[in-house]
């Protein structure tokens, strides 16, 4: 090609004409990417505040406008403050108007802004803890910033919202709490149908969830704690201990027989407990009461002495003899061949449970904590002060070869 030709390609009416520079394109694409679209949220500056608009500038061809009834729906305060050059975050109602300026909306931006910080909080599972704004029928209303949140009647933990109860007494129930903050969490959110759902339950199973963590990490073995009882069942009662329950086993209750808890616990009622140990894998608390108390048997010798007459209460009947409790925390065995004179097959035969009889202590054996009765040795007539009480006792089936009689 000859450096004509090549000239004429250079022409506009050339061939191949002069190409547009790579950066003129890269500008013009940069500037339709930065051009506002409706819905944005837009950071901008404030240029002009009048009583009427306000102009901010978010880096648009034109200013955008804030017209005077967006600005009749913001806070007061927030509206008193605006000021010139104050930064701002402004919803993009339309991006171009008949005049060519951008239409913003600050309260809009605020709400959408709420929205955004609603969605990671339900991203995260993060809790809020916001005053109850009000109530309707249903439930609970919390604003989370300007978003209103709803509280059904079944995420509440605070009261009990009875299914059968009368709408007065709903009514009083849900009223009663606004005003009060409230510890929720969002377990619903959708935005396209204004839709945000609040729990007060999930909130609390996962904040005393991550208070037994605390607790379990914290707690030492052998240590006093104070707690309440939440809770009583045939194996034991459960103590709460501030975030994380632990189980005082029937046995821990008390150095007396205990056939429930209930006998001497009820729910509600604060203890003190011993911490026995702490499972930090399976998340389990071991918990006693009665290590707390004076061991009976630590004084036994002090209380009672061989031959002396002492009141008991029948308890238990077995093959070998009967029990009988001689105060809430000690027992003695009655062996078979103690209850009568006569020969006796089984104790149904002379003695009854619950029946009170007066009994003769004939053995103590502090350290195996054993105590022997006899009733058949209660008469002074037949047995003297100085009697040997103690001789040719029965008094534990493992000492006998023959537990029946």
């Amino acid at each position: 090609m000859d450096e004509h030709q090549l000239m004429n390609n250079n022409e506009p009416g050339g061939e191949n004409p002069i190409e547009e520079h790579p950066m003129a394109a890269l500008l013009e694409q940069e500037s339709v990417s930065h051009a506002p679209r409706r819905g944005d949220i837009r950071e901008g500056v404030v240029v002009n505040v009048s009583p009427t608009e306000v102009l901010i500038d978010i880096g648009a061809k034109s200013e955008g406008i804030v017209s005077s009834s967006d600005l009749d729906s913001l806070d007061p305060e927030f509206r008193e403050n605006l000021a010139v050059g104050q930064q701002v975050y402004a919803y993009v109602v339309r991006p171009e108007d008949s005049d060519g300026n951008v239409v913003l909306s600050l309260s809009r931006a605020q709400v959408e802004t709420d929205w955004q910080k609603a969605a990671k909080l339900f991203e995260d599972g993060e809790m809020i803890n916001e005053p109850v704004a009000g109530y309707n029928r249903g439930g609970l209303i919390i604003n989370v910033g300007r978003v209103r949140g709803f509280v059904p009647a079944s995420q509440i933990a605070s009261v009990r919202i009875s299914r059968t109860g009368t709408d007065e007494e709903r009514e009083e129930a849900l009223s009663g709490l606004v005003g009060r903050q409230m510890l929720v969490k969002i377990i619903e959110i959708d935005r396209r149908r204004n839709r945000l759902i609040l729990s007060e339950r999930a909130a609390s199973r996962e904040s005393r969830q991550d208070l037994k963590e605390k607790l379990l990490d914290e707690l030492v073995e052998g240590t006093v704690k104070r707690g309440t009882v939440s809770s009583l069942c045939d194996f034991g009662a459960f103590v709460d201990l501030g975030g994380a329950d632990g189980l005082v086993h029937l046995s821990e209750l008390s150095w007396k027989r205990v056939s429930h808890p209930r006998e001497v616990l009820s729910a509600g009622q604060e203890v003190d407990v011993l911490v026995l140990s702490v499972d930090r894998e399976r998340k389990r608390i071991a918990l006693s009461m009665k290590r707390l108390q004076k061991e009976p048997w630590a004084a036994i010798e002090e209380l009672y002495q061989v031959g002396q007459l002492v009141s008991g209460t029948i308890t238990k009947l077995t093959n070998f003899g009967a029990f009988a409790r001689l105060d809430d925390s000690i027992e003695g065995l009655i062996h078979i061949s103690e209850l009568s004179d006569e020969h006796v097959t089984h104790p149904s035969e002379v003695v009854q449970e619950d029946q009170e009889l007066t009994l003769r202590i004939i053995r103590i054996d502090s350290s195996q904590q054993r105590i022997g009765l006899s009733l058949r040795r209660v008469s002074e007539d037949q047995y003297s002060d100085d009697y040997d009480w103690s001789a040719g006792q029965l008094d534990d089936p493992s000492d006998s070869e023959d537990t029946s009689g």
